[in-house]
């Protein structure tokens, strides 16, 4: 049988729309999946930041719970803020740190908290610096005790649950402190009660645990009972 010129045409033109056709269902096709994929991947929203300070401005976003021990310290036109005494008029309610300052109006669940801090006395094995996080009130807390020597009171991460400092840690790693500035970062993640703690070292935590008893609270730094000199605290929260 002979076809018509006109419908030989049209069969010859549906023949060359077939690959266009089914080059436009495959992108259709796969659209949509790579767009499910990039929604899980963002669906956990990112960090930001929250609270930054460089004490160039005095300390009016801080509560310090013995204003006597801290000063605000200047060198070089760059000011820090200082523990000027191991010895404290707070007395806290439970055995734990005597030095504490903490970010004024600011409680957050998964946080990421870094600074600059350099130990000025060398107080031998516990020569330490602390921070505070998911701080509900002085008796509910957790704490990093950055001690150079570890034992089951130094240079572990601690918690404070109506009850004297307990360590959640069973680290044996040394802090190696001297009278130089280092880099310190914690980030707490709520949803998995990770509790990871950095020093110099960003990439390989020194300490590292996993507990889920206080989810949200304020942030802060500080010192069981030695002096240390602090610069550009970031907060970052979600």
């Amino acid at each position: 049988m002979l076809l018509s010129d006109s419908l030989f045409v049209r069969l010859r033109l549906s023949f060359h729309l077939v690959p266009a056709l089914i080059g436009c269902l495959t992108v259709v096709g796969v659209g949509p999946a790579e767009m499910r994929a990039d929604d899980a991947v963002s669906s956990e929203p990112a960090m930001k930041v929250v609270f930054e300070e460089d004490f160039e401005s005095g300390l009016d976003a801080w509560d310090v719970l013995d204003p006597k021990t801290w000063t605000l310290n200047e060198k070089d036109g760059n000011h820090t803020f200082a523990i000027t005494a191991r010895k404290s008029e707070y007395v806290p309610p439970v055995r734990s740190p005597f030095h504490v300052a903490l970010v004024k109006d600011l409680e957050v669940g998964t946080v990421e908290i870094s600074f600059r801090v350099r130990s000025t006395m060398d107080t031998g094995n516990h020569r330490d610096c602390c921070v505070f996080f998911n701080y509900v009130d002085d008796q509910h807390f957790y704490y990093v005790h950055l001690g150079a020597k570890p034992d089951p009171h130094s240079g572990q991460i601690m918690i404070v649950n109506e009850a004297p400092r307990l360590a959640l840690t069973e680290n044996e790693k040394p802090t190696p402190w001297d009278d130089e500035w280092h880099h310190v970062r914690v980030v707490r993640t709520v949803e998995t009660g990770a509790i990871d703690v950095y020093f110099d070292d960003m990439e390989t935590p020194h300490l590292s645990v996993v507990d889920k008893t206080f989810s949200k609270g304020r942030v802060g730094i500080g010192s069981f009972d030695d002096m240390n000199e602090f610069d550009d605290v970031v907060v970052r929260a979600r």
